[in-house]
């Protein structure tokens, strides 16, 4: 009786590690179209500001100032 109790405490420690993981990597697999999110987000804004602002302006950055 006790190898079936151990192997039943076994397969049930198993599953909780392989819960644990598909858990771990669906929550690294959103956080990543997250940040890709971001990163489109800021993509535009960018090319939104360099479109508003008058030729040649934003190109250089005088240090001289």
């Amino acid at each position: 009786m006790s190898d079936v109790a151990s192997i039943a405490q076994s397969f049930a420690a198993t599953q909780a590690v392989s819960l644990q993981q598909a858990l771990s990597t669906e929550m690294v697999r959103q956080n990543a179209q997250s940040e890709q999110s971001l990163i489109t987000m800021l993509q535009q804004s960018a090319e939104q500001a360099k479109a508003l602002l008058p030729e040649g302006q934003g190109t250089l950055v005088d240090r001289s100032a």
